[in-house]
């Protein structure tokens, strides 16, 4: 009689596959307020078969999974520029008076990203308490996670900031490293997205002297939100609103999502009104299927739902702050956080979210036939291991050069930033 197996072997491809597919699953249902900004896939087939595997474009972070074998390390996305013009009327004669239409192209590649987490050899096993096999993928998936998500947070805010400790998984721009790690670049704000805290109100970014024109008393209040949102209502082509899936109230009631920095948040939230403005979040979330970006540490206010971000994106005394000095150009500028800031206050950056914020691209491994692969690899004739999960994944701040008739503008499309004073509990160091 034949037994008949039922385990799979150390270091059988099947298992590595499941385990893969295992890992991705989780790293989509993360439980973090990054991963709750993508929508769901689309299932559309035939002619617009091109997008069947992308994400709703109602959402702040569209995502594609269309990459793979023989389709390349890039995805290009086009933008229909707005145009113009009136109506012909009566009989007055129309042909020759069409409108042209004009794309703007924007694109992204992909690159391979992986975490390798030394389990020790025999003796580490027999010594320790735990089962170094078993805490070593949720490890290993939680490093993956956070790179995610500190990656979607740097890209949408235009810059890696200078806060670090050891729960980063992006390094600071100054790392050797950074480039690589970012797979795209990291594009500072377009000038018509680029404001910061000015006396109660907001103001397009300044520089005096070299150094960004902010005093220590320009923080995020009541006010700012106030004008950003009069800021959203009055402009042409604003970023387009966030339409959670099946929000009842979401044409006649238009949302907009903040990030802020725990700083800002703690900041706002001492607000009076604050409670006022959690109640209406719980309240728009009935409208909304109850989506858990609504509920927890969220206020909504004027049209725009105001979130805590899990880092801040923080510029301290003295580090540098880029931005774009012209509306028609990407060239970027360096300015100074005031000296003055020094040990006692810091620049952080509020992220305002429209829909189509940020390209958020997967391709398939060879290893697994899907983005996310796992790997175990014993060495020196089996006394080691080394545990390994990996993705190929890339993304980038969505912009287009936007003809407005009279001018083109490079166009962070859904992303517009807002720079606020932050006192800090201690400095840098």
């Amino acid at each position: 009689m034949t037994a008949t197996k039922t385990q799979m072997q150390y270091g059988d491809p099947k298992a590595m596959i499941q385990q893969a597919a295992g890992v991705f699953a989780v790293c989509q249902q993360r439980n973090t307020t990054l991963n709750r900004l993508t929508g769901k896939m689309r299932k559309l087939e035939g002619a617009i078969a091109t997008i069947k595997k992308q994400s709703s474009n109602h959402m702040p972070i569209v995502q594609a999974q269309d990459l793979g074998k023989g389709k390349g390390d890039e995805v290009v996305f086009n933008l229909i520029n707005p145009s113009g013009g009136y109506p012909i009327m009566g009989s007055e004669i129309a042909q020759g008076k069409g409108v042209g239409v004009k794309l703007s192209e924007d694109r992204l590649r992909v690159n391979q990203a992986r975490f390798p987490i030394d389990m020790g050899d025999v003796m580490s096993q027999i010594r320790s308490p735990v089962d170094l096999r078993r805490v070593g993928r949720p490890l290993a998936q939680q490093k993956m996670n956070d790179y995610i998500d500190q990656s979607i947070l740097v890209h949408m805010g235009g810059a890696r900031g200078f806060h670090d400790n050891i729960e980063w998984r992006v390094p600071v721009e100054t790392h050797p490293g950074f480039k690589k790690i970012m797979v795209n670049r990291v594009k500072a704000p377009t000038k018509n997205r680029h404001f910061m805290a000015k006396a109660g109100g907001i103001d397009q970014l300044k520089v005096n002297a070299g150094e960004v024109d902010i005093a220590s008393t320009d923080l995020l209040k009541m006010g700012t939100v106030d004008a950003v949102r009069a800021y959203i209502d009055q402009i042409a082509l604003p970023p387009p609103p966030v339409q959670f899936d099946g929000d009842q109230a979401a044409t006649d009631s238009p949302l907009r999502v903040m990030l802020l920095s725990p700083a800002q948040y703690s900041g706002f939230a001492t607000d009076p009104a604050f409670r006022n403005f959690q109640a209406a979040a719980s309240a728009r979330a009935r409208l909304a299927k109850d989506h858990p970006l609504f509920l927890g540490d969220a206020g909504l206010w004027q049209g725009i739902l105001l979130v805590k971000m899990p880092k801040p994106i923080r510029f301290y005394a003295g580090d540098v702050l880029r931005y774009c000095a012209a509306y028609d150009s990407e060239v970027e500028t360096d300015a100074l956080v005031p000296a003055a800031f020094a040990d006692k206050f810091a620049i952080d950056r509020a992220i305002l979210l429209g829909g189509q914020a940020l390209a958020q691209a997967f391709a398939a491994s060879e290893h697994s036939g899907m983005p996310f692969f796992w790997s175990e690899e014993p060495g020196d004739h089996g006394d080691k291991l080394e545990l390994l999960i990996g993705a190929i994944l890339g993304m980038s701040k969505i912009r287009f050069a936007v003809d407005h008739g009279d001018e083109v503008q490079f166009t962070d499309h859904g992303v517009t930033v807002l720079d606020t004073a932050v006192p800090i509990i201690k400095p840098r160091g």
